[in-house]
């Protein structure tokens, strides 16, 4: 069959359960065609296709009939196209023979083979109509209000007759859906039609009488299915037998959506062993702390699964019973090779590279965005499965891009958050992506999108707006909490509210914070501080300069090398003064997209060591290894100046860290940080570093080392106030809070209570 349908009012609109119930039976029926019948022109229509819970349209037949398209190349559908071109004057004909008319105004809408118009019934004058028709066009008046000049024999029914006619399509196997005047050619050509609930007065009077129309009592899409039962299209019991049943609904109120698990597995002689994750951020421990009280909930992450082990896969794992006894771990199950193309080779190859604004290193695959597709819509049935009704999900960071589009089909009742733990990058940037419109439109499925800083909100707006029409529903100051000029990130006003397609989604600015407890309990510890000696004893009298981070392009360490080689060049007196320790983590052995890198970066260290060192001292302490988190703290103990300067960074928890560090040892130190890190918008009291200028690299690490103490220490207790306040559980809470106060805040007004 083909459901040939208008948009607005009809397709578009309806309960939000009955929307579900027909895009999903659309989705789930090949057999079903359906083609867009719009007034629109085809420019406005792509912005409602990046919506991905709209099923995508066989034709869309746009212009009031004037243009048809194949709905999933765009390109014309021939020869009706050409047919339709062959009758059409052209817009400067037409446009320039009814400027003569007063009181009509010209439509600012994009428009192709027509010339459209405002204007009064009485303004539709003989004059005009004469006009039209010795340019070989047709006049359409609807609504009162809109005036269409169109190619002879052109509308929405003569145009859907045509193309039913070439697709050869069965005349009873058509359903028109429509609800204002405009639609009414639709019916006028045998087919099955229904009138939406709410459809405009003037269509109900033309259509009442015809007995192969139905005028539906239910709006929008409950209207359509009413059709599809009424009429008896797939099969005797209509739509009824053929709509997808989301099932039983779980137990969780609370899911948390992370590519993660909130353990550790290792397989030790055939057996699955959990331990408690070793991760140094505390992103974890802050987010299972929600389920501390027994809160019901559910945490969605993968699990390697490998079908030739003869023990069988576990979906549902304890994680604590006695820490927390509500809480079970949902575990996806995933073989070795979808992992490594999903997260290691394509998030990495293609997503990573771009969001950091390097697009020239990605790599895209269409065969690999299908694996990713597969994977983040297993997580949005997982996620389905766990979650009562009305639940909260929080989904974490773009591996799961795609999951708000699919979960938002199978479960409209959740409240849906999304954070973007990694950089968002401007529009120019994230738009070379090729599945933009998509990954755009999953997001727009959210309640809440969360980023670290403004400026990274206002580049997803930004990037929204060339996917979906939208309107800023609220902005805000970001003084005093962020920079507003201070830096390359700095904004001076955010976006906190948007609205598309009729629904408002909350935007908002939340940067993690550090475990201080954790920190703090690990720099109590006797051997911490045995360490951090030892390490003194290593460098000496030296003032000891700290580099830490992963093996990655984005984090700049060979131009930090590059500077610090500039440093001892143009200032010798520092010579047996300052050490670089510059510790690097490895990637995974399957990224092999950073061996060239590391190759630079040994070699720029022995070129450095071998240029500048003397029996007594060496410039660079390299170490390419992962270190434990308690060593880790030891070395920002020992350190005098933090240099971390990422070329791009969504935020940056090690110069955190090391603030942390020190401001509860009731030490100080000096923080040189990126301008392009997410956390320089935050940490008031760093000094700020360009790390694409070597120059500037040196001189402000010239600065910081010649830095005198008074004011060492009072940039250190301004740092030390920003990262106390603002910990990892402030971070989650506001986070939620933000969330329901978003879903609150996009909820129908209640109807006014009625007077006593």
């Amino acid at each position: 069959m083909l459901l040939a349908t208008d948009l607005d009012g009809t397709f578009l609109a309806g309960s939000p359960e009955d929307r579900q119930r027909l895009y999903q039976l659309i989705n789930a029926h090949p057999e079903i065609k359906l083609a867009f019948v719009t007034g629109r022109g085809l420019e406005v229509v792509l912005p409602i296709l990046a919506d991905p819970t709209i099923p995508i349209p066989d034709y869309i037949v746009c212009d009031v009939g004037a243009t048809v398209v194949d709905g999933r190349t765009r390109q014309p559908v021939q020869p009706l196209q050409s047919e339709i071109d062959a009758r059409w004057p052209g817009e400067r004909v037409v446009a320039e023979a009814m400027a003569a008319f007063a009181g009509i105004e010209r439509q600012e809408v994009p428009q192709q083979r027509r010339c459209s118009y405002f204007c009064d019934a009485a303004d539709v004058t003989p004059e005009i109509r004469r006009l039209a028709a010795a340019l070989g066009c047709d006049v359409l008046f609807s609504a009162d209000r809109y005036l269409d000049l169109l190619p002879r024999g052109t509308s929405k029914g003569s145009t859907l007759t045509a193309l039913v006619r070439l697709s050869g399509i069965d005349t009873d196997a058509v359903l028109v859906a429509g609800d204002t005047l405009n639609d009414l050619s639709m019916y006028q050509h045998g087919f099955n039609g229904v009138c939406v609930g709410d459809s405009e007065p003037a269509l109900l009077a033309a259509t009442r009488g015809l007995s192969h129309v139905l005028h539906a009592e239910r709006a929008g899409c409950g209207g359509i299915l009413d059709a599809l039962a009424h009429f008896g299209f797939l099969g005797p019991r209509g739509a009824a037998a053929a709509l997808l049943d989301s099932g039983d609904r779980g137990k969780a109120d609370l899911a948390m959506v992370y590519h993660r698990l909130p353990f550790e597995e290792t397989v030790e002689e055939g057996r699955t062993v959990r331990r408690r994750p070793t991760s140094p951020n505390g992103i974890i421990p802050s987010l299972l702390s929600f389920f501390s009280a027994g809160r019901p909930g559910s945490w969605v992450a993968w699990a390697i699964h490998d079908a030739r082990r003869a023990q069988p896969f576990e979906t549902h794992v304890e994680v604590d019973p006695e820490r927390y006894p509500g809480l079970v771990a949902a575990r996806v199950p995933l073989s070795k090779q979808e992992v490594d193309v999903f997260y290691k080779r394509f998030s990495k190859e293609a997503f990573w590279p771009t969001l950091h604004t390097f697009w020239e290193r990605a790599v895209f695959r269409e065969e690999d965005w299908q694996v990713f597709l597969d994977v983040n819509r297993l997580f949005a049935r997982r996620t389905a499965a766990e979650t009562a009704e009305g639940a909260t999900v929080w989904i974490h960071d773009y591996n799961l891009w795609m999951v708000p589009a699919f979960l938002r089909e199978l479960r409209p009742d959740l409240k849906i958050a999304f954070f973007h733990h990694t950089y968002f990058p401007s529009a120019d940037v994230f738009n070379v992506l090729p599945w933009r419109r998509e990954i755009v439109g999953s997001l727009l499925q959210c309640d809440y999108v969360g980023f670290h800083i403004p400026r990274q909100a206002e580049n997803f707006v930004d990037v929204a707006r060339g996917v979906a029409p939208l309107d800023v529903v609220e902005r805000r100051a970001c003084a005093p909490r962020y920079l507003s000029y201070g830096c390359a990130v700095g904004l001076d006003e955010v976006t906190t509210a948007i609205a598309v397609h009729g629904r408002r989604i909350g935007l908002g600015a939340h940067p993690i914070g550090v475990d201080l407890a954790r920190i703090g309990g690990i720099l109590d510890d006797a051997r911490t501080g045995e360490l951090t000696a030892a390490l003194r004893a290593q460098v000496g009298d030296t003032r000891v300069i700290l580099s830490i981070e992963r093996l990655d392009y984005t984090k700049g360490t060979l131009e930090k090398l590059l500077a610090f080689e500039r440093l001892l060049e143009t200032r010798p007196e520092l010579a047996g003064s300052v050490s670089l320790i510059a510790v690097c983590v490895p990637a995974a052995r399957e990224m092999t997209v950073y061996d060239s890198l590391q190759t630079s970066i040994e070699g720029a260290v022995g070129r450095i060591n071998g240029r500048f060192s003397t029996l007594s001292w060496t410039p660079v302490q390299f170490f390419f290894r992962p270190l434990p988190f308690e060593e880790v703290i030891a070395y920002y103990a020992l350190a005098d100046i933090m240099w971390t300067t990422p070329l791009r960074d969504g935020l940056n928890l090690v110069c955190k860290e090391f603030v942390a560090t020190h401001g509860l040892a009731g030490s100080a130190g000096v923080l040189v940080l990126s301008e392009f890190a997410g956390a320089a918008a935050e940490l008031h009291g760093a000094l700020l570093t360009n790390p694409h200028d070597v120059k500037d690299l040196t001189d402000t690490l010239a600065q910081a080392i010649t830095m005198s103490r008074p004011e060492v220490e009072a940039r250190m207790r301004q740092l030390f106030e920003v990262v106390r306040h603002n910990d990892i559980h402030r971070w989650g809470q506001e986070f939620l809070d933000a969330v329901e106060a978003a879903s609150v805040a996009g909820r129908p007004a209640a109807p006014p209570a009625l007077a006593a």
